[in-house]
């Protein structure tokens, strides 16, 4: 699980490395999201979990090839994940929902873990995967800045 005062250490990546990728290292992160609800006299209550979390067995690294620079963009990875649990968290917050509630839920997770995905895509082509240091320094603190703006989400 994600953890503002936890970063991630290559010890966290215990995956089996991939040679022949065209970078170094890769995380693997998503958002793990739980929901119920009830309807009692017309009235909705929906109680849910939103986490982004890390994974160790799908995360890689090249051992002789990676460095603190690269481990940070890594971690921007994870940090992506996060933004989009919190996106998610005040998104659910502020819906009302009708009594087709399963497919509203459902759908307003699948709107965010697509703009997740993206989001990551993104990332790693704008920086072609942190090589682009320039790059690689906007996304630092734009993502930073995305965390602090949804700090209420997390």
């Amino acid at each position: 699980m994600w953890n503002e005062n936890q970063k991630l250490t290559w010890e966290d990546f215990r995956g089996k490395p991939v040679r022949s990728a065209n970078f170094v290292a890769s995380t693997n992160t998503g958002i793990s999201f739980q929901y119920s609800y009830s309807i009692k006299n017309g009235a909705i209550n929906v109680e849910y979990s939103v986490q982004s979390f890390f994974y160790p067995e799908g995360s890689w690294y090249i051992p002789d090839k990676v460095n603190s620079y690269i481990l940070k963009h890594e971690q921007a990875h994870f940090d992506i994940s996060e933004l989009h649990a919190r996106i998610l968290r005040k998104k659910l917050e502020g819906s009302t929902f009708s009594k087709k509630i399963k497919s509203e839920i459902e759908g307003v997770y699948q709107q965010i873990e697509q703009q997740r995905r993206a989001m990551q895509t993104k990332f790693d082509a704008e920086t072609d995967h942190s090589r682009n240091e320039e790059k690689e320094a906007f996304w630092q603190n734009y993502i930073a800045n995305q965390l602090t703006e949804y700090n209420d989400w997390k």
